[in-house]
């Protein structure tokens, strides 16, 4: 029994140890000084707070031994009660001072849930988390290239590691997470940061399919593979840099208003909604009308791959249609 009692204790952190330790010498030393000297320490509570005062080198005076026994007794508390509470607290500012180490280098765990988990560090991401930070929402940032939490102090969790490996997505808390943007790693080649991402995609989805994963996608070849592998929502950004690029050969300065109407929209939700009762049978006049009113604004119909975007005033809303709405 004993020796199972000592296994237990060595188990323990070494911060709890020393704390114990430290606990039962003060208690033992309070109770020899209470029966040295019972009428100068009438309890035994009375020679424990003398034994925390002396230990901790305070010396209030209220308490004193006069015996030479006492005396004695105290100058052991000094030697061996001071070194332990020394031990402790200086213990303790390791540890401080090591979990905030492994917190700026992307070692801690992260142990909060319905979180966003933003994979990748580059100028996609760093302007996401310059809008998301102020909103004070939990955002966890997986990079293997960064030695340190590049926004340490901002509210940003940073985890060092290969986003595709179950310890570290277990380490960002993946399975209590509610959101994951993947960007594509710019220090590779197209090919390969898309299969980086599609690796990453199949490690997400096994180990929390309901995590809704938005995943930037740099070749055609790897679409559909991402969509096999559980992306949710797909970008794909070499498609939609060219496209830019070609109808600016057709209309010179439209990326500089393009780009401005990007930026807007920050804080707002750019997104398609099926045709309801209120709008089903109606033109896009009144359509647009509707929604003004509810401060949403109307931009273009869907009609089955049909995009019309600031269609005719008469067009008809049918029933299967999609509404394109910028919502504040």
């Amino acid at each position: 029994m004993p020796h199972h009692l000592y296994v237990r204790f060595v188990r323990l952190p070494l911060l709890l140890r020393i704390l114990l330790m430290t606990a039962l010498l003060i208690c033992l030393f309070g109770l020899f000084i209470h029966l040295l000297e019972p009428d100068n320490f009438p309890t035994i509570m009375d020679g424990i707070w003398w034994a925390v005062i002396t230990a901790s080198t305070v010396g209030y005076g209220d308490y004193v031994p006069l015996t030479i026994e006492g005396r004695i007794t105290g100058i052991l508390l000094l030697l061996v009660g001071a070194g332990f509470l020394s031990a402790y607290f200086a213990t303790l500012s390791t540890i401080a001072v090591t979990r905030q180490d492994e917190y700026q280098k992307g070692g801690l765990q992260y142990k909060g849930k319905d979180h966003l988990i933003i994979i990748g560090w580059n100028e996609r991401s760093k302007r996401i988390l310059a809008t998301l930070v102020e909103t004070k929402q939990p955002i966890i940032l997986i990079d293997d290239s960064l030695r340190s939490n590049p926004l340490p102090y901002q509210h940003l969790h940073f985890i060092k590691g290969k986003s595709m490996q179950d310890e570290i997505l277990m380490r960002a808390n993946i399975k209590e997470a509610k959101k994951m943007i993947i960007t594509a790693d710019q220090n590779l080649d197209e090919l390969q940061a898309d299969m980086n991402t599609v690796l990453t995609l199949l490690a997400v989805k096994g180990l929390n399919p309901d995590i809704i994963c938005i995943a930037e996608i740099l070749t055609s070849e790897q679409v559909n593979n991402a969509k096999r592998a559980g992306a949710d929502e797909l970008i794909k950004s070499n498609k939609l840099t060219s496209a830019i690029m070609l109808d600016s050969l057709h209309s010179i300065g439209m990326v500089k208003p393009l780009s401005d109407l990007l930026s807007q929209l920050n804080g707002k939700k750019l997104e398609y909604q099926t045709a309801s009762e209120d709008t089903i049978g109606k033109s896009f006049k009144q359509a647009h009308l509707h929604f003004l009113s509810k401060k949403i604004i109307l931009l273009g119909i869907k009609k089955g791959e049909d995009i019309i975007v600031n269609p005719q005033k008469e067009i008809m809303i049918d029933k299967d249609d999609h509404l394109l709405l910028i919502i504040h």
